[in-house]
């Protein structure tokens, strides 16, 4: 499988930028970012069900997901706040990853329109320290964010 979704990452830096180019409107890949039913659809695969608890989507609002398995049980769950959003351009927040050694991370998501059907999401992710970046790497975190990806690509076009 093709990893279309590039995750950079320069060594001893505490940072990463991810970029993926989408064959979907801005619009279309902004709101799969704020919209739960959008959003959980996404990002429920084969691994679990994903359910939006909450999805306050404006300054200083908050969010809170989980993921579950097939018995019900919460593999996944992560919260954080939103900073500032301006629709179909970005998105600032905080991100946490609950029951996991992982400190809150610093977000900043950038939508842009590439052409009228095509855009690209660019994620600038800021942790903590190096040391908690590079164990966040050793993860399937690539594979994981393609993934993910992937599936947006496919659920979303099928809004259009």
């Amino acid at each position: 499988m093709e990893r279309k979704t590039k995750v950079h990452a320069n060594n001893g830096q505490h940072d990463i930028t991810i970029t993926r180019e989408f064959e979907l409107p801005v619009e279309l890949l902004f709101r799969a970012h704020v919209e739960p039913e959008i959003f959980e659809e996404w990002m429920t695969h084969e691994y679990g069900k994903t359910k939006v608890l909450k999805m306050e989507t404006h300054k200083h609002g908050g969010f809170n997901f989980q993921t579950t398995d097939a018995k019900g049980n919460v593999v996944f769950s992560a919260n954080g706040t939103i900073h500032d959003l301006v629709p179909n351009e970005k998105i600032t927040r905080t991100f946490e990853m609950e029951n996991t050694p992982f400190d809150v991370t610093l977000e900043f998501l950038q939508f842009e329109s590439l052409t009228e059907d095509t855009s690209k999401l660019t994620m600038h992710i800021i942790y903590k320290t190096v040391d908690l970046r590079d164990q966040h790497l050793k993860m399937p975190f690539e594979w994981g964010m393609n993934m993910a990806h992937n599936r947006l690509q496919e659920i979303v076009s099928k809004l259009k």
